[in-house]
């Protein structure tokens, strides 16, 4: 039986260049995802030294020689999925927290989906690989710029929705809670702590983000110099 594997990208045809051009250019996305969810179980399971590029080959039925065509190197496999993986993890927050109806609960339901979750991690031994290869931090830059970017946007959509009132800008807010996220889960697993721990600290170190005022008031977004003119208990 002839085994099946995944399809190298082919060239463009002289007949019809244009079609055939982007007809690679989506074989190779697929391709490319199709690598990246072979290697993603691989990698949380056994790290970036326990998962051979063999073994992720075979685990997506395609040919080594394709790992290093797509991604170069096992490395820059890991720290791709890491960033993926993460990215998918912010999706999941921002749905998690659409319901929420008060800014503890929204913050909690943030924080419990975060926490539930190997991904954070997944992508913070992908920030210490990067440490060592200067040349993968780029594709780590960028995924912390969006994760922030994303991330404050949510948070905006629901503080004018709700009405609720900040002392911190959303773009603030959402660079926050990441990286109290990636710290506390951090410290966590490496003191073998449960995901209901790693929940609760993170809350503690939060606290409440915003503080809901009424379906008819506006955001009002402070600076240092008028924080002591805000009632107690406003964050």
């Amino acid at each position: 039986m002839v085994k099946r594997s995944i399809q190298a990208p082919f060239e463009a045809t002289a007949g019809d260049p244009k079609h055939a051009a982007r007809a690679t250019r989506s074989a190779g996305r697929k391709t490319r995802s199709l690598l990246l969810d072979a290697a993603s179980p691989l990698f949380k399971e056994r790290g970036v030294s326990g998962a051979s590029i063999a073994d992720i080959a075979t685990a997506a039925n395609a040919f080594p020689s394709q790992i290093t065509y797509y991604f170069r190197s096992k490395e820059a496999l890991f720290v791709e999925c890491a960033c993926r993986e993460l990215l998918y993890l912010a999706r999941a927050t921002e749905q998690a927290a659409l319901k929420a109806r008060s800014p503890r609960e929204y913050t909690h339901a943030l924080a419990e989906t975060v926490t539930a979750s190997d991904s954070v991690a997944f992508f913070a031994e992908a920030l210490t690989l990067t440490r060592r290869r200067p040349d993968l931090a780029p594709l780590v830059e960028r995924t912390i710029e969006r994760l922030h970017v994303e991330g404050a946007r949510a948070y905006a959509s629901q503080v004018a929705r709700h009405g609720w009132r900040s002392l911190r800008a959303p773009d603030e807010s959402s660079r926050r809670f990441w990286a109290v996220a990636i710290g506390v889960i951090l410290e966590g697993c490496a003191m073998g702590r449960s995901p209901d721990e790693l929940c609760a600290e993170m809350l503690r170190v939060l606290g409440e983000q915003a503080k809901f005022t009424g379906d008819a008031a506006r955001l009002r977004l402070v600076d240092d110099r008028d924080a002591s003119t805000i009632a107690d208990g406003e964050s």
